[in-house]
């Protein structure tokens, strides 16, 4: 996910995908204490489109 698409989203969009990814990263959390993770790679990608989402909405909040 690049960072300008997310400049276009709403912060309800933004919060709602952040949700979303978060709730993916449970799952495959729980994969791996299971033992079977097909894509370790996941867990990197997930958190840093964390990441990105979180900097989008705090530059689209309110400035002061």
């Amino acid at each position: 996910m690049k960072f300008k698409e997310l400049t276009n989203l709403s912060g309800q969009e933004l919060i709602e995908k952040e949700k979303n990814l978060k709730e993916q990263l449970y799952k495959l959390n729980y994969q791996r204490y299971s033992g079977r993770v097909e894509k370790p790679h996941s867990f990197t990608m997930l958190r840093k489109d964390i990441a990105r989402i979180k900097t989008a909405i705090k530059q689209s909040g309110p400035k002061k």
